[in-house]
């Protein structure tokens, strides 16, 4: 599984609605809390290009916010962009 980073506001509906998407799939992540913190929003504007959250990384590299990540799901791609391992259908 690749490493995953989430910057995030603790107010933000969206913040909660992808890390709940992660959460569901079993997605370990780093979250930035970035509320109170000036710094770490100025080094994840610097990072994405972007003034919103949440802004999401997958090994480093910015996939964008929550609708990005709820696309790529919808999309049938996000399991195979985060290495994850496609569940088993039927009895072993």
């Amino acid at each position: 599984m690749k490493e995953v980073e989430i910057y995030t506001k603790n107010y933000c509906p969206y913040c909660h609605r992808a890390k709940e998407l992660l959460r569901i799939k079993g997605v370990p992540f780093t979250e930035h809390d970035v509320t109170t913190d000036a710094e770490t929003e100025r080094q994840m504007q610097l990072r994405s290009g972007a003034r919103t959250v949440p802004q999401i990384f997958v090994s480093g590299t910015c996939l964008g916010g929550c609708s990005e990540l709820f696309e790529l799901d919808e999309k049938g791609e996000l399991d195979q962009l985060l290495d994850l391992k496609p569940a088993r259908n039927g009895s072993s």
